[in-house]
């Protein structure tokens, strides 16, 4: 199988069927922010991971069977890039499903100021960690991941913690799924050399018989769909929506 193969079969499918099962494809719910939220959001994925995952393969944290793909731009595959777009289609669309069978509508948005202090310190010590890991080989991958996710969840939960908190069972079950599928079809394509994870920028941890770094990637790019499509939605437009 190659990369453009793996979209094929573990990627492409979910999405068309959810697609094709939402009362009001690529809407959900919420009128024009909903149609717009995605393809913003996918934009959003594309600029800011490029530069990032680039490294990456420079660096040599992660590489591709070259017989496996179509090309590259950079360093990085093309069906890579691909890949940015269409895992937060997947994601998003998901989120829509859920989001349009609730069965009870935000009763309260509180402030909640206690979440928004956790959470947001949460993912900024983590960011920090993550940056004082780079100093060891070992730590590179997930180091990197977290000082690239960890700043922009830490500012999603400060600018919205009550709204992902008011609507926290649709966020735990639009995160989980997808990551769940992603690490599922991630473990196939790093068994059939798709693409492989240095051992030396690694920790050699694994979750399932997926590397830590991998799992940790697919739950917070989730997180970061998740949460960004749910504030673009709810953020000032809460009595519309829900």
């Amino acid at each position: 199988m190659n990369y453009f193969g793996f979209h094929l079969v573990f990627i492409l499918p979910p999405i068309f069927l959810l697609g094709w099962v939402q009362r009001q494809p690529l809407a959900g719910m919420g009128g024009f922010r909903a149609r717009l939220g995605i393809p913003l959001l996918m934009l959003m994925a594309l600029v800011y991971t490029t530069p990032w995952d680039n490294y990456l393969v420079w660096r040599g944290v992660w590489e591709y069977g070259k017989e496996r793909v179509i090309g590259t731009i950079g360093y990085v595959p093309i069906e890579e890039y691909l890949f940015f777009l269409l895992q937060t289609l997947l994601t998003g669309l998901w989120l829509y499903w859920l989001l349009d069978r609730q069965d009870k509508p935000i009763s309260s948005l509180e402030p909640y100021p206690w979440v928004r202090t956790i959470a947001t310190g949460f993912w900024l010590v983590l960011s920090l960690i993550g940056a004082t890991m780079l100093q060891w080989n070992w730590g590179v991958y997930l180091g990197l991941i977290l000082i690239w996710a960890g700043p922009i969840l830490a500012l999603q939960w400060f600018i919205g913690a009550p709204y992902i908190w008011a609507t926290k069972g649709i966020w735990l079950n639009a995160t989980l799924i997808p990551t769940l599928y992603l690490w599922i079809a991630d473990r196939i394509a790093i068994a059939n050399e798709i693409w492989s994870i240095s051992d030396v920028y690694t920790t050699r941890l694994y979750l399932l018989g997926l590397p830590i770094e991998e799992a940790t990637f697919f739950l917070v790019t989730n997180l970061l769909v998740v949460q960004g499509v749910l504030l673009f939605l709810l953020f000032g437009n809460e009595k519309e929506l829900i």
